[in-house]
């Protein structure tokens, strides 16, 4: 600078040199004005939100000068930004720099539509820009039009339980008994969970009935959940462990049935003539129910002549009846030990004398048969098919 003004002195004293002072000047003015010519210093950093938080993109930019940088939303060629100014009218979009180097668009309360590509770009002449791409999670939600409800269906019939999900990434679906239990799979395995949307039962029984949890994640918090009851409907079936019973005049006996079924069954017991036992001082009815399960007990106390013979624990709901039968006979004074009878092969043998003996001889022999296993008695008056089921 120093030297230019010797110059000019020296050129401001001669009248010829006028026109050489006006081309140097031009000449200089241009050197002095130009600007060194802006550029990025590294490319903007891929970003990964979640839906709600806050979003920023970074573009670092170097030797400015008087340049302006801009952000713009590319799929949409809308301008979000110039300098430090706002030009959208999203609330959410801000703008914040670092000495004119660092550049960075926020966005705030992220949505699902905020994914895509971001420009920044220097109002260079041809522009210069570069893009950066804003990816946006989700956390998984269940669709409750595509996701199964409450089921009841008959026991035997095939199931296909569904659930659907949305989520980004797309989430995995995980199927969970809500007791926690294993889940039958059929050919005797077992599985703690399921996986996949569909959740297929072959030839469904009451062991499949309870409450199922289709479980959606996708490693963005919170996981979902939906809780899905599978009601399994069957008659009535009973069985019985000690069909013969011996007692003595003046004890206290109890007869024990257990039962199943599903709704729920109408349960009570007979004596001879199908009269039915009355709730009364001298016979207690007892249920002890659990889900489609349950234990009938009658007991009578102090026994006279006129209690012995059949009694049946019966057992109804919508679906059929059944019945199980006890004999409850007359014990021989010098049978002692136990007042029931489980099955016993030889105390079934012994004679008693005070024992019926019109009975026929196959009809005894039947009885010396019973083995100490459990027995299973299954009468249906209304439902013959009903015999050829067992106990899960």
């Amino acid at each position: 600078m120093i030297m230019m003004m010797n110059v000019l002195r020296v050129f401001s004293v001669n009248r010829s040199g006028f026109v050489l002072l006006l081309l140097l000047s031009t000449f200089l003015g241009k050197i002095t004005s130009e600007p060194i010519d802006p550029d990025f210093k590294e490319p903007i950093s891929n970003v990964t939100a979640s839906v709600g938080r806050e979003a920023t993109l970074s573009c670092t930019v170097q030797d400015l000068g008087s340049y302006k940088v801009a952000w713009l939303r590319v799929d949409t060629q809308t301008i979000l930004t110039i300098a430090k100014q706002v030009i959208t009218k999203n609330y959410r979009i801000g703008v914040t720099h670092t000495d004119h180097r660092i550049w960075i668009l926020h966005i705030r309360e992220v949505r699902e539509t905020d994914r895509g590509w971001y420009m920044c770009q220097i109002n260079t002449d041809p522009m210069k820009s570069q893009v950066g791409y804003l990816d946006v999670t989700v956390p998984p939600d269940i669709v409750d039009f595509q996701t199964s409800t409450d089921m009841v269906v008959r026991e035997g019939s095939n199931v296909t339980l569904k659930c659907a999900a949305t989520g980004s990434p797309t989430p995995n679906i995980t199927w969970r008994r809500e007791d926690g239990q294993t889940i039958l799979l059929g050919n005797g395995r077992k599985a703690q969970y399921v996986e996949g949307p569909l959740f297929e039962i072959t030839k469904v029984n009451r062991l499949h009935m309870g409450s199922y949890l289709c479980i959606a994640s996708n490693g963005v918090p919170p996981s979902v959940s939906k809780r899905i009851t599978l009601i399994v409907h069957f008659p009535p079936m009973i069985w019985i462990q000690n069909q013969l019973v011996g007692a003595r005049e003046g004890q206290q006996i109890t007869l024990e049935c257990h039962s199943e079924a599903y709704p729920k069954s109408i349960n009570y017991w007979t004596m001879e003539k199908d009269e039915i036992v009355p709730q009364s001082g001298k016979y207690e009815l007892s249920l002890e129910e659990s889900e489609y399960k349950v234990q009938m007990k009658l007991t009578i106390r102090t026994i006279t002549a006129s209690d012995y013979g059949t009694y049946k624990c019966i057992s109804r709901n919508s679906l059929g009846d059944t019945d199980g039968s006890i004999k409850l006979y007359r014990k021989s004074r010098k049978n002692s030990g136990n007042e029931i009878l489980e099955g016993n092969q030889d105390m079934l043998k012994e004679r008693d004398p005070d024992y019926d003996s019109s009975e026929s001889s196959s009809t005894k022999c039947n009885f010396a048969l019973i083995t100490p296993v459990l027995l299973m008695v299954v009468y249906s008056h209304h439902h013959p098919q009903l015999q050829a089921l067992h106990p899960a």
